[in-house]
């Protein structure tokens, strides 16, 4: 039997707020999957970091020399991440198999209808792969966007692996930068699952109270701000009208559409209407469970017992409590309450996804993306490891040699 490999995940979300670094222990074949997190840890971006970030994925400010220099620092900074994990852990990183790199979105290009122009995940995979002597799979949505998906949300293949309840609906809802669903049958029933994102999470509302309070703060610490404040029900009425809302599933968005324009605009219309600052905000923290809640009913087959939370919106008191209100026929959880590191799922999410990449199985459900076919995710970037791990992996497991596509091994 092959041996687990042990595969680290990198990620950093629409939010741009810092690298989340995860050591994962992984074996077996879907849909018999183990993981077992070793390590994990987050590095912060300083503010004018992240604010650099936000400004290369922004037409109006954006520079090709300044993205093409961002690209290959975020390389060294992944790479840096890498080792900061590994001396947390007491590792080396000849102990380490694969790094599987998400990187970076700075541009996710939707077409009025709805279809995937173009994305752009920036991290030079040359330079992790350079650094850390570690074999480097990056760039994994692109594969899937050629086949005609939408190339998000990625995490939803690896909550159907690892995620589902044996005997009731769960939704896994991600509000990071951007929130997304992946709606999942029980184990006793044999339908696909969906996904699909569901529309603005923290992007909108850091950029809003940076406005709010002129660049004093970047985000509402633990909603506070929003809790003051009282909810406008006819605005925020209107608002649901939004042409995004109103498109059914597999879908896609971005800070392109719920970003810093609509921000600026909502509190300058939130002020036409006589609305305090507080109140602003509250009607857009409602705005994101609203939306949440909506998608739900307009596309889950029955509304979910249990609806588990991640990414920074669990953090925000008051959206959750608006959620809750929205959602008053489902559960709301942690993902630890069901036994999962929230901090680090979405890295351990790239970790599972460069070990399905490695043995050539799709990382995707058509039902999830809306692609055409399931398609292996992300391009290969040999580490010093790279002859080694063939070796190991394709020769001397039979089960790998003939689940191979190729009969292409170095000698």
């Amino acid at each position: 039997m092959l041996r687990p490999l042990f595969v680290i995940g990198l990620m950093s979300g629409t939010s741009a707020d810092g690298i989340d670094a995860a050591l994962c222990e992984i074996s077996g074949v879907p849909p018999s999957l183990s993981t077992r997190m070793v390590a994990g840890r987050t590095i912060a971006y300083s503010h004018d970091f992240q604010q650099h970030i936000h400004q290369q994925g922004s037409i109006s400010t954006s520079r090709i020399d300044a993205l093409v220099r961002l690209h290959f620092e975020l390389g060294e900074r992944f790479a840096s991440a890498v080792h900061e994990l590994l001396a947390q852990a007491q590792w080396s990183a000849s102990d380490v198999d694969l790094i599987g790199l998400h990187g970076q979105t700075v541009w996710h290009e939707v077409a009025a209808d709805g279809h995937v122009l173009a994305s752009l995940q920036i991290a030079e995979a040359a330079v992790v792969a350079e650094r850390t002597g570690i074999t480097t799979i990056s760039n994994f949505r692109a594969r899937d966007i050629a086949a005609g998906g939408q190339g998000a949300p990625l995490t939803s293949y690896v909550d159907w692996l690892l995620l589902r309840h044996p005997t009731h609906w769960r939704a896994i809802q991600n509000i990071g930068g951007i929130s997304n669903v992946t709606l999942l049958p029980p184990l006793s029933l044999d339908v696909p699952p969906l996904s699909f994102d569901t529309g603005p999470g923290n992007a909108l509302l850091d950029e809003a109270m940076r406005l709010l309070t002129h660049g004093e703060k970047s985000y509402d610490e633990d909603g506070q701000f929003a809790k003051r404040g009282h909810l406008d029900e006819v605005w925020l009425s209107d608002l649901m009208e939004h042409p995004y809302f109103q498109r059914r599933g597999p879908k896609s968005t971005g800070r392109e559409l719920f970003g810093p324009e609509m921000a600026a605009e909502l509190v300058k219309v939130g002020k036409q209407r006589g609305l305090s600052e507080p109140d602003i905000l509250a009607t857009m923290t409602a705005l994101t469970a609203a939306s949440i809640s909506q998608a739900y009913r307009a596309t889950a087959p029955v509304m979910p017992t249990e609806v588990i939370i991640g990414g920074g919106g669990w953090r925000n008191p008051t959206l959750m409590d608006m959620l809750r209100s929205f959602l008053p026929e489902s559960e709301v959880k942690s993902h630890e309450e069901i036994g999962m590191d929230s901090d680090n799922k979405e890295a351990l999410v790239f970790a599972v996804l460069a070990y399905e990449s490695w043995f050539q199985r799709p990382g995707v459900l058509t039902s999830l993306t809306g692609a055409r076919r399931a398609t292996v995710l992300g391009d290969i970037t040999p580490g010093e490891n790279y002859v080694a791990l063939l070796r190991d992996t394709w020769l001397l497991d039979s089960a790998a040699k003939n689940a191979a596509s190729s009969d292409v091994i170095p000698e």
